[in-house]
């Protein structure tokens, strides 16, 4: 979208130093839930020892509570003050970190327990809808692709520092006080950045603001939204989560260098991505929001590009090293030190694409991670900046809560489309879907774009 010319967006609050404070105090509260939340999320490689399809229901656990308790607690913010679904969430994420710290000591069906805290963990991440619902409703028109920026960022910050605070207090991630959540004054600004009550709930206090009812939510634009936002975390959770084989398949490592090398490369995507966020407050008031959006795809597209296999070079096969190692030659090389076999390395001879596809080389592995880690950042923040823009002055909750669930679902399915696709079908089939689904993104986008504006502007209180 393009940037609002016209001085009337500067937000009037800054007459009022006090009031100005206490709003920013409070969306940078947001900012801090948003970080806790994901410090719960990316602690999903801490799970006891399971079979692989009982690893794969304790990653998707997450995202499922999350997809349920969205809408609730969005719904939830809309007819009562805010600090209520926050103080809940934190205290339901509280209690289900530590029932998750201490979920190995029962002797009997300890990972069913395990599987249960997981799904509270993600349910008490409900509260991404809040936080986002709030900060649209806190922020004017001007203000508002900055502020969703810096809470993806402090998102992402979480995803860096989770893995390393839940290691270093045995799973469990500890929240603060839920009273933090509780001090201060809600705000509420039109898209001018005037001062109004907030309208997500109804007290003797309050004032209305102009009747928004004649005026209603493009539900295309809406609908449009929802979907892009779908892909945007479905070919992350594919990225994320395809990481591990396909490093092991192409480049012979072993599951403890896969696991190591590409949690270096993560955490340098999340650094990368932090930056990424501070640059993309600068192009969308130079460009504006909706081609940012387009670029990002793009970006992704190519990133996802550079994963499909060429060239006459092959992965090592498993089955090679079973072939070639005889009884005695493993008897003389020893155990290894981790579980007492030697673990073989390279593609499993079981995936038949294995003898056919091309490898694909590091350098490509390493653009590629490089390609999605700038273009992925920048359409996970345009994309819910847009949504909010979209839908205006009115409480965002539920709608925040349908697209918060729409990503969770999301999460949930990428690592079926993994076991599924590229087990079975290989890299190039999987990728090639990939590609397509961002080309179909971008024509989506493309096909809509006129209808991503501002409420205010689609109805001419504010000129674009």
């Amino acid at each position: 979208m393009s940037h609002i010319d016209s001085d009337e967006t500067a937000p009037l609050l800054r007459d009022d130093d006090e009031d100005y404070g206490s709003r920013w105090r409070s969306i940078r509260v947001m900012y801090f839930t948003m970080f806790l939340s994901s410090v719960g999320e990316e602690d999903s490689h801490h799970f006891c020892s399971a079979d692989a399809s009982f690893l794969g229901w304790m990653v998707a656990a997450y995202s499922l509570g999350q997809m349920v308790a969205s809408p609730l607690f969005g719904l939830w913010s809309n007819r009562r003050p805010y600090r209520e679904p926050l103080v809940c969430s934190i205290s339901i994420n509280l209690a289900a970190n530590i029932y998750y710290a201490y979920a190995y000591l029962p002797r009997s069906n300890n990972k069913y327990h395990m599987l249960m805290s997981r799904v509270l963990v993600g349910f008490g991440a409900g509260n991404v809808a809040v936080a986002r619902s709030y900060i649209a409703g806190a922020t004017s028109l001007k203000e508002r692709t900055g502020a969703m920026a810096n809470m993806s960022a402090s998102q992402a910050l979480g995803f860096i520092l989770g893995p390393g605070a839940a290691q270093g207090r045995g799973g469990e991630v500890v929240r603060p006080s839920s009273f933090i959540q509780g001090v201060g004054l809600e705000h509420h600004v039109d898209e001018d950045g005037n001062h109004v009550r907030s309208i997500n709930y109804t007290s003797e206090e309050r004032v209305d603001i102009q009747d928004e009812e004649v005026e209603t939510v493009d539900q295309c634009a809406v609908l449009t939204s929802n979907i892009l936002f779908f892909v945007v975390m479905f070919i992350f959770a594919v990225f994320e989560t395809i990481a591990t084989p396909l490093s092991m398949d192409m480049f012979a490592w072993t599951r403890k260098e896969a696991v190591l090398y590409n949690g270096i490369i993560m955490v340098g995507i999340g650094f990368q991505s932090i930056l990424v966020f501070l640059v993309v407050k600068v192009a969308a008031l130079r460009f504006g929001d909706r081609p940012v959006l387009l670029a990002g795809f793009f970006i992704v597209f190519c990133g996802f590009l550079m994963l499909l296999p060429w060239g006459n070079h092959f992965p090592k096969i498993q089955w090679a090293d079973l072939k070639n190692n005889s009884l005695t030659s493993l008897m003389s090389l020893g155990p290894s030190p981790a579980n007492g076999t030697l673990e073989p390395t390279g593609c499993p001879y079981v995936q038949t694409w294995c003898q056919y596809t091309p490898a694909i080389y590091l350098a490509q592995y390493i653009t590629s991670d490089f390609l999605i880690g700038v273009g992925y950042p920048a359409c996970n923040v345009m994309s819910y900046t847009l949504y909010s823009k979209v839908l205006g002055p009115k409480p965002q909750g539920v709608y925040m809560g349908w697209l918060t669930a729409s990503g969770s679902g999301a999460r949930t399915l990428g690592p079926v489309f993994v076991s599924n696709v590229y087990t079975h079908l290989g890299p190039r089939w999987a990728f090639s879907f990939i590609c397509g689904m961002v080309m179909g993104a971008m024509i989506l986008l493309a096909a809509a774009y006129r209808r991503f504006v501002a409420f205010s502007v689609r109805h001419g209180r504010v000129v674009e």
